[in-house]
Protein backbone atom coordinates (compact mmCIF):
# COMPACT_ATOMS: atom_id res chain seq x y z
CA UNK A 1 0.00 0.00 0.00
CA UNK A 2 2.85 2.38 0.80
CA UNK A 3 4.37 1.93 -2.72
CA UNK A 4 1.07 2.95 -4.35
CA UNK A 5 0.67 6.12 -2.25
CA UNK A 6 4.25 7.26 -2.95
CA UNK A 7 3.70 6.83 -6.71
CA UNK A 8 0.70 9.17 -6.75
CA UNK A 9 2.72 12.44 -6.38
CA UNK A 10 5.05 11.28 -9.14
CA UNK A 11 2.14 10.56 -11.49
CA UNK A 12 0.54 13.93 -10.69
CA UNK A 13 3.88 15.66 -11.29
CA UNK A 14 4.28 13.95 -14.66
CA UNK A 15 0.75 14.98 -15.68
CA UNK A 16 1.45 18.60 -14.71
CA UNK A 17 4.63 18.61 -16.82
CA UNK A 18 2.79 17.07 -19.81
CA UNK A 19 0.03 19.68 -19.60
CA UNK A 20 2.55 22.54 -19.26
CA UNK A 21 4.51 21.32 -22.29
CA UNK A 22 1.28 20.89 -24.26
CA UNK A 23 0.16 24.44 -23.51
CA UNK A 24 3.59 25.81 -24.46
CA UNK A 25 3.65 23.88 -27.75
CA UNK A 26 0.12 25.05 -28.56
CA UNK A 27 1.00 28.72 -27.84
CA UNK A 28 4.14 28.47 -29.97
CA UNK A 29 2.22 26.79 -32.81
CA UNK A 30 -0.45 29.52 -32.74
CA UNK A 31 2.23 32.21 -32.90
CA UNK A 32 4.01 30.52 -35.82
CA UNK A 33 0.83 30.33 -37.92
CA UNK A 34 0.93 34.04 -38.68
CA UNK A 35 4.42 35.17 -37.75
CA UNK A 36 8.14 34.78 -38.42
CA UNK A 37 8.84 37.20 -41.28
CA UNK A 38 11.49 36.09 -43.72
CA UNK A 39 12.93 39.09 -45.53
CA UNK A 40 13.42 42.84 -45.12
CA UNK A 41 11.10 43.38 -42.21
CA UNK A 42 10.19 46.91 -41.25
CA UNK A 43 8.63 47.89 -37.95
CA UNK A 44 4.93 48.63 -38.03
CA UNK A 45 3.32 51.34 -35.96
CA UNK A 46 1.37 49.05 -33.60
CA UNK A 47 2.80 46.45 -31.25
CA UNK A 48 -0.34 44.35 -31.81
CA UNK A 49 0.61 43.65 -35.43
CA UNK A 50 1.68 40.12 -36.31
CA UNK A 51 4.33 40.07 -39.02
CA UNK A 52 3.62 37.67 -41.89
CA UNK A 53 6.11 35.64 -43.87
CA UNK A 54 6.83 37.14 -47.27
CA UNK A 55 9.30 37.40 -50.12
CA UNK A 56 9.62 40.97 -51.36
CA UNK A 57 11.62 39.92 -54.44
CA UNK A 58 8.60 38.21 -55.98
CA UNK A 59 5.92 40.13 -54.02
CA UNK A 60 4.44 37.07 -52.34
CA UNK A 61 2.93 36.74 -48.86
CA UNK A 62 2.97 33.28 -47.27
CA UNK A 63 -0.21 32.76 -45.28
CA UNK A 64 -1.26 29.74 -43.22
CA UNK A 65 -4.92 29.50 -42.27
CA UNK A 66 -5.89 26.72 -39.86
CA UNK A 67 -9.35 25.62 -38.76
CA UNK A 68 -8.68 24.79 -35.12
CA UNK A 69 -10.54 22.36 -32.88
CA UNK A 70 -10.38 24.91 -30.05
CA UNK A 71 -12.08 28.29 -30.02
CA UNK A 72 -15.28 29.11 -31.89
CA UNK A 73 -16.90 26.21 -33.77
CA UNK A 74 -16.41 27.95 -37.13
CA UNK A 75 -12.99 29.64 -37.05
CA UNK A 76 -9.85 30.63 -38.93
CA UNK A 77 -6.77 30.49 -36.68
CA UNK A 78 -9.04 30.50 -33.63
CA UNK A 79 -10.89 33.68 -34.68
CA UNK A 80 -14.35 34.25 -36.10
CA UNK A 81 -16.63 37.00 -37.39
CA UNK A 82 -13.90 39.12 -38.96
CA UNK A 83 -11.62 39.30 -35.89
CA UNK A 84 -8.64 38.31 -38.06
CA UNK A 85 -7.64 41.12 -40.44
CA UNK A 86 -4.76 40.55 -42.86
CA UNK A 87 -2.98 43.47 -44.55
CA UNK A 88 -0.88 43.06 -47.69
CA UNK A 89 0.60 45.47 -50.23
CA UNK A 90 -1.69 45.98 -53.24
CA UNK A 91 -0.49 44.04 -56.28
CA UNK A 92 1.14 41.26 -54.25
CA UNK A 93 0.19 37.57 -54.42
CA UNK A 94 -0.65 35.22 -51.56
CA UNK A 95 0.62 31.67 -51.28
CA UNK A 96 -1.98 30.23 -48.92
CA UNK A 97 -1.75 26.96 -47.02
CA UNK A 98 -5.09 25.85 -45.63
CA UNK A 99 -5.21 23.21 -42.87
CA UNK A 100 -8.32 21.64 -41.38
CA UNK A 101 -8.10 20.19 -37.87
CA UNK A 102 -11.86 19.85 -37.34
CA UNK A 103 -14.01 16.81 -38.10
CA UNK A 104 -16.23 18.85 -40.46
CA UNK A 105 -14.99 19.51 -44.02
CA UNK A 106 -14.00 23.12 -44.80
CA UNK A 107 -12.65 25.12 -47.74
CA UNK A 108 -11.15 28.58 -48.11
CA UNK A 109 -12.38 31.20 -50.56
CA UNK A 110 -11.12 34.69 -51.34
CA UNK A 111 -14.26 36.72 -51.93
CA UNK A 112 -14.65 40.18 -53.38
CA UNK A 113 -17.49 40.95 -51.01
CA UNK A 114 -20.39 43.34 -51.46
CA UNK A 115 -21.44 43.34 -47.79
CA UNK A 116 -19.64 44.06 -44.50
CA UNK A 117 -20.61 40.67 -43.05
CA UNK A 118 -21.82 37.41 -44.60
CA UNK A 119 -25.59 37.65 -45.08
CA UNK A 120 -26.45 34.52 -47.06
CA UNK A 121 -25.73 30.80 -46.66
CA UNK A 122 -24.29 30.81 -50.21
CA UNK A 123 -21.18 33.04 -50.23
CA UNK A 124 -21.59 33.82 -53.93
CA UNK A 125 -24.74 35.77 -53.04
CA UNK A 126 -22.78 38.45 -51.17
CA UNK A 127 -19.66 38.61 -53.30
CA UNK A 128 -17.65 37.38 -56.25
CA UNK A 129 -15.55 34.25 -55.74
CA UNK A 130 -11.99 35.00 -56.84
CA UNK A 131 -9.98 31.99 -55.62
CA UNK A 132 -10.73 28.68 -53.88
CA UNK A 133 -8.58 26.20 -51.94
CA UNK A 134 -10.04 22.85 -50.91
CA UNK A 135 -12.93 22.81 -53.41
CA UNK A 136 -13.90 23.97 -56.89
CA UNK A 137 -16.38 26.50 -58.27
CA UNK A 138 -18.85 23.68 -58.87
CA UNK A 139 -18.74 22.07 -55.39
CA UNK A 140 -17.63 24.73 -52.86
CA UNK A 141 -21.07 24.73 -51.16
CA UNK A 142 -20.69 21.16 -49.92
CA UNK A 143 -17.06 20.09 -50.38
CA UNK A 144 -13.93 20.83 -48.39
CA UNK A 145 -10.80 19.21 -47.08
CA UNK A 146 -11.28 16.61 -44.39
CA UNK A 147 -9.89 16.52 -40.86
CA UNK A 148 -6.10 16.47 -40.77
CA UNK A 149 -5.78 17.43 -44.45
CA UNK A 150 -4.29 20.51 -46.06
CA UNK A 151 -4.36 22.21 -49.43
CA UNK A 152 -2.56 25.20 -50.87
CA UNK A 153 -2.68 27.62 -53.75
CA UNK A 154 -1.25 30.81 -55.18
CA UNK A 155 -3.69 33.71 -55.34
CA UNK A 156 -3.09 36.97 -57.13
CA UNK A 157 -1.79 39.43 -57.70
CA UNK A 158 -4.45 41.00 -55.46
CA UNK A 159 -5.71 44.45 -56.50
CA UNK A 160 -6.24 47.17 -53.90
CA UNK A 161 -9.44 46.59 -51.98
CA UNK A 162 -11.11 44.96 -49.01
CA UNK A 163 -11.92 41.27 -49.34
CA UNK A 164 -13.20 38.38 -47.22
CA UNK A 165 -11.66 35.00 -46.56
CA UNK A 166 -14.62 32.64 -46.06
CA UNK A 167 -15.50 28.99 -45.88
CA UNK A 168 -17.85 28.38 -48.80
CA UNK A 169 -19.72 25.42 -47.37
CA UNK A 170 -23.35 26.45 -46.96
CA UNK A 171 -23.88 28.40 -43.74
CA UNK A 172 -20.28 28.28 -42.47
CA UNK A 173 -19.43 31.92 -43.29
CA UNK A 174 -22.76 33.08 -41.86
CA UNK A 175 -21.88 31.16 -38.69
CA UNK A 176 -18.69 33.21 -38.25
CA UNK A 177 -16.15 31.49 -40.48
CA UNK A 178 -14.74 34.59 -42.15
CA UNK A 179 -11.78 36.94 -41.92
CA UNK A 180 -10.86 40.19 -43.67
CA UNK A 181 -8.10 40.80 -46.22
CA UNK A 182 -7.02 44.36 -47.01
CA UNK A 183 -4.77 45.00 -50.01
CA UNK A 184 -3.49 48.57 -49.97
CA UNK A 185 -0.73 50.70 -51.45
CA UNK A 186 -0.30 52.11 -47.92
CA UNK A 187 0.93 48.73 -46.66
CA UNK A 188 4.65 48.08 -47.21
CA UNK A 189 5.09 45.04 -44.93
CA UNK A 190 2.43 42.30 -44.73
CA UNK A 191 0.93 41.86 -41.28
CA UNK A 192 -2.21 40.73 -39.46
CA UNK A 193 -4.18 41.90 -36.47
CA UNK A 194 -6.59 40.02 -34.23
CA UNK A 195 -9.25 41.98 -32.41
Amino acid sequence: MKAQSSALPIIVGILVVIIAVGVSVYAYYQYQLLSAPTTSVTTTSSTNNIQLKYDSSNKTVFLTIVVLTSGPAFNFNGTSNGQLVIYIPAGWSIYVTFINQQSLPHNLILLQNTTATPNNADVSQFGKILYIVGATTSNYQSTGISSGASDSGLWGPINAGVYMLVCGILGHAESGMWAVLVASSNVSTPYATIS
